[in-house]
This record gives C-alpha cells, structure tokens and sequence, in this order.
C-alpha cells in the first residue's frame, strides 16, 4: 500500500496538525523529522514572516521548493512537515507524488482557527482567522487531494491517535 523507503511528507492547513503529528510519526517509525519551514528559515536566516514581508509569498514558495527538494534527496528518508502552501504550485504536487509518500491531515475551517488563535506568526492570517481558513481550505482542497497519496481527518483526534490511523494506513502498525 504504501512505499516506506520513500520520504513521508504531511500536508495541510496550517493547524492541521503537521509538525506535531511528524515528531511522533517519525518517533514511531524512527525516521528523523524534518520541519520544512525551518528549513527554509535557516537556510534564508530569517524567520517565515519576515521572508513574506520582505521577498513576498512567491519567493518564498520558490525557497520552500528548493528546500522541499533537498529533503527528499536525503539518505535516509525523514517524516517532513510542510507548509500549508506548499501544494499550491503545480510543480510541486508532482514532485510530491513522484518522491514522496504524501499524506493530508484534513481539518475543518473551526478546527483550524481553534488551534491558531489569532494567527500571530502565520503571514497569511490577517484579519479574520476564520474567513481565512475557509477561503484557503476552499482554495486549497482539489491541490491538497492532488498530491495526497492518503487522506487523514484530524477533527476530534488527538495527535496519538492521528499517528495511530497513520500507522495503520502505512502499513507500520505494531511495527
């Protein structure tokens, strides 16, 4: 069912979920963990917001996709988290679906602005949290369904229990 000699990137909206259920994913599968936002932070030496304000998102997205592909070149294969935009270029998804096995933690627009708040840090949450996680969860949906090899709902599941679902659909469980 799955190719677990391949990277496993997880996908999603911000507050999905990503990073805290790839720490655990990888722990589980003792894989390291790669946060791909830190990557690129590290890699600019700046932090994410500043890169927005000071490149804009397409030079940003165009860093994220450097940075995405020097992960998946990586010896042993880590558990990635990405960036919430990261699915919206075209190149992108197919790259995640040629190198990676590619899951989406899906979450509801209310769920998602739950576990933002009000967005401090997040460059694309202006305004109302809210309005915009529905507009990008709208936006987003067909892309992240593009280059999702599986589909995980994270409402009302904790992280364990998303790793567990995870395992279980990898092939890993008990393992």
């Amino acid at each position: 069912m799955s190719d677990l000699g391949q990277p496993i990137v997880l996908i999603g909206m911000m507050g999905a979920g990503k990073t805290t259920v790839g720490k655990l994913l990888a722990g589980a599968i003792e894989r390291d963990f790669v946060d791909l936002d830190e990557v690129v932070a590290a890699t600019a030496h700046s932090t994410i917001p500043a890169l927005f304000t000071t490149e804009g998102e397409a030079a940003f997205r165009e860093r994220e996709v450097a940075a995405l592909r020097s992960v998946l070149q990586l010896a042993e294969a880590p558990v990635v988290a990405a960036g919430g935009g990261l699915v919206t270029g075209e190149v992108t998804r197919a790259l995640l679906r040629s190198a990676a096995q590619c899951v989406w933690l899906r979450a509801e627009p209310q769920t998602l602005a739950d576990r933002v708040g009000s967005g401090a840090g997040r460059p694309l949450l202006k305004g109302d949290p809210i309005a915009v996680l529905t507009s990008l969860c709208e936006a987003r949906a067909q892309q992240y369904d593009d280059a999702a090899d599986l589909v995980v709902d994270v409402d009302d599941r904790t992280p364990a229990e998303v790793v567990e679902v995870l395992l279980e659909l990898l092939g890993t469980a008990g393992a």
